[in-house]
């Protein structure tokens, strides 16, 4: 396969265990966070990734990054293989893959201008002092800023500018990979259009590939190419956003597009009925599918054997036992 068809990011069994120590009970116990994870992201793509808080969402972005060691599996960018790459080796690679965070205050530095906190990437990476200043006038303009805007810090801004800060600050080493870590989840309403729509200019315009992880189904569909679906750890969906929305497989997929408030009570939800049961510990050994006890439509083969992921329409994989022929 050539490198321009090729995958940007291919992941393979991904796996990262935190391991307990607290107290007798708890030693030798794992936190099984990312358990088997395998999906592509192609170039010039928006790879969405939605699920409930704590399905392990955030954690699968910052592996990918190698922002920490992972437990096993591997993790390709561009053809390399990086999953057990050295930092010294992973250092050439972190100007191709940037991250853009969820609060923008705690990830920009209150004593640094916004001049200081656009161009400091550009120093540890070698760039020359006039390229800096250029690049960081180019961006700012970019993502809505103004020049007089250079010599302010953080605290002087409201979230929504600061977000668009932490995009320029991504973008200024230009990458070709960004992860972009739920960056909408705390700015107002009002604020999220704008954000995404800077995202998709600077994609188009740039050529850049995403990771794009959400709490808003609506603005994931919007944004996004490809969907995955996400529960305690595992990969349960994949599917073009399009047919993801009209189309849900997995039971899991349907419960979290019935849960999205309608704005028509005349719209009926996809699945009426509430989930049972409560989300399993990921620190529990599960022989079966995860969502076997929360799902109203679970068999006996589905609490002894673990589904795998299989197509069911062109490009649309789901995990359930429903589908297997």
């Amino acid at each position: 396969m050539s490198e321009q068809h090729a995958p940007l990011v291919s992941v393979r069994e991904l796996r990262k265990h935190y391991h307990l120590n607290g107290g007798l009970l708890r030693k030798g116990v794992a936190v099984k966070a990312v358990d088997g994870v395998s999906f592509d992201i192609h170039r010039g793509e928006t790879f969405g990734l939605v699920g409930e808080s704590g399905c392990g969402k955030s954690t699968l972005g910052r592996a990918i990054l190698r922002l920490f060691d992972i437990t096993s599996g591997e993790i390709h960018f561009a053809g390399q293989e990086i999953a057990q790459a050295s930092e010294r080796q992973l250092k050439p690679l972190r100007k191709r893959m940037q991250a853009i965070f969820q609060d923008p205050y705690s990830s920009l530095n209150p004593g640094m201008t916004v001049q200081q906190l656009i161009a400091e990437p550009m120093q540890i990476h070698g760039y020359r002092r006039e390229e800096q200043q250029t690049r960081t006038e180019f961006l700012l303009e970019k993502v809505g800023l103004k020049r007089e805007h250079l010599q302010r810090f953080p605290h002087e801004f409201s979230g929504g500018q600061r977000q668009r800060i932490s995009i320029a600050r991504a973008l200024s080493v230009r990458p070709e990979f960004v992860l972009c870590d739920e960056p909408l989840s705390a700015l107002d309403v009002s604020v999220q259009a704008q954000v995404v729509n800077i995202l998709q200019d600077l994609q188009e315009e740039l050529g850049l590939t995403y990771l794009f992880i959400a709490h808003d189904l609506s603005m994931v569909r919007h944004i996004s190419s490809r969907i995955g679906v996400m529960y305690l750890g595992k990969l349960v969906e994949v599917a073009p956003a399009d047919a993801l929305y009209q189309h849900p497989a997995h039971p899991y997929t349907r419960a979290l597009l019935a849960a999205v408030p309608q704005p028509d009570p005349r719209i009926r939800n996809l699945e009426q009925a509430t989930l049972r049961g409560e989300i399993p510990s990921p620190t529990a050994a599960l022989p079966g599918c995860h969502f076997c006890s929360r799902c109203p439509h679970a068999m006996p083969v589905c609490q002894t054997q673990e589904p795998t992921m299989q197509e069911i329409a062109p490009g649309h994989f789901t995990a359930c036992w429903l589908f297997r022929t």
